[in-house]
């Protein structure tokens, strides 16, 4: 790869800006790393913990001493932590169908949710779904600028409302993240509400970019990925479920079946990764974030908008920019693909993917397929053409990633 000497000083000039946000960053990992230590330390992780087991997963010390530190960090009264988990959706329909019985209403407060969930609850008709369970969705969109709206949460919760479901990140949408005060504050009206309402929280992205997590500003359960920001990019699949007892128990029977819970399923192996890339972590999510920052003040100043604002506090490590044409989306998502460790002489190009309806763009030459905490950039191909970028198992990465982006953006003539 190479780098002008403008391109350069583009990005230079940008990290000189962002220096407080950088250390703010640093100090936030710093909190993260330390509860991390603790929880390890707390419950006496030994090296007997990292062998696996196989076949129905009984009797499994390192997989419960592994559950019991999630627990801890996270504020929980338990915790699932499982390989079988193999995206954010697959952990959130368990939590949900778990916790959910025909006739009861799930509803979202922060607008429609993720597109991969369209399909699990039935907003889009599909065999299986929570609408074919008699599960009824309800929602209340955001108020025009992507903020809550708090009258229309209001009068969507009603006596049947059994959960609700609150997207932290921004997913495809161009809204702000959801950050863990507004989060508390949120919680704290749905209960004053409807006190009996389950609040899970959809973590993905999220863990680690703030000094607390969902469960700590009142959510019952908080879900998310290992192969997102808690896997440190060492996970090489699972997901977590964490909360209360009664709600991960409930989970739990839809990961294995009603009766075994949490008591079965075997962990292959992967314990000591698991583990490891959750010690390295808040460095991972560190180097994220402030790559995230970088992209934003760098495009901004490139004439694009962005979201966050490069100088805003942030809540995850998604990085949306409105490039305006699908040739600028390839243009971006080719550069990401260029600027990996692996598969980087690959073009990347739209296409059908599972979960979405029209196809997406995805730039990620990961060691992990999917793994959205390394360096990586993906987007619906729709007006008004937005792309999301994130990752970057080292800060230096994620620079790399901003120096060849830019670059790209600084040689190309776009029509």
């Amino acid at each position: 790869m190479f780098f002008s000497n403008e391109t350069l000083q583009l990005v230079e000039s940008a990290e000189k800006e962002l220096s407080v946000q950088f250390a703010a960053a640093d100090n936030i990992a710093m909190k993260n790393q330390m509860k991390i230590l603790d929880a390890m330390q707390k419950h006496r992780l030994s090296e007997t913990h990292f062998g696996g087991t196989t076949g129905y997963g009984y009797n499994d010390g390192g997989r419960e001493t592994l559950e019991n530190i999630f627990a801890s960090i996270f504020k929980a009264e338990a915790a699932l932590v499982r390989p079988q988990l193999i995206s954010g959706t697959h952990a959130l329909t368990a939590a949900m169908l778990g916790n959910l019985r025909p006739g009861d209403e799930l509803f979202s407060p922060t607008g429609r949710p993720y597109e991969t969930l369209a399909k699990v609850i039935g907003i889009k008709p599909t065999p299986g779904s929570f609408a074919e369970y008699g599960i009824v969705y309800k929602e209340a969109a955001l108020a025009a600028d992507g903020s809550l709206d708090y009258d229309a949460i209001e009068k969507g919760i009603t006596k049947k409302t059994k959960m609700a479901a609150i997207q932290r990140s921004k997913g495809y949408c161009w809204r702000p993240s959801f950050c863990i005060n507004e989060i508390k504050n949120l919680i704290k009206f749905i209960k004053k509400i409807k006190s009996d309402v389950i609040c899970l929280v959809d973590n993905c992205y999220g863990e680690f970019a703030e000094e607390e997590e969902p469960v700590e500003a009142g959510a019952d359960i908080a879900v998310g990925s290992l192969i997102k920001n808690p896997g440190g990019g060492l996970a090489p699949a699972g997901g977590y479920i964490t909360g209360g007892e009664k709600y991960v128990a409930a989970a739990a029977d839809r990961v294995t079946a009603p009766g075994l819970g949490r008591d079965a399923g075997p962990t292959l192996g992967l314990t000591r990764l698991l583990l490891q890339g959750l010690f390295l972590a808040p460095q991972v999510v560190r180097g994220c974030v402030a790559g995230s920052a970088l992209m934003s003040l760098v495009f901004s100043n490139l004439g694009y908008s962005v979201l966050p604002l490069p100088f805003e506090p942030r809540t995850d490590i998604v990085q949306a920019i409105r490039l305006g044409s699908a040739e600028k989306i390839k243009k971006f998502c080719r550069a990401i693909q260029q600027a990996s460790p692996v598969d980087s002489f690959v073009t990347p190009e739209p296409a059908a993917t599972p979960g979405y309806s029209g196809p997406v763009i995805m730039a990620g030459g990961s060691f992990i397929q999917g793994a959205s905490a390394e360096l990586s950039a993906d987007a619906p191909i729709e007006p008004p053409y937005n792309v999301f970028f994130q990752g970057g198992l080292t800060g230096f990465h994620a620079r790399i990633g901003v120096l060849n982006a830019a670059e790209t953006f600084l040689r190309d003539t776009f029509v």
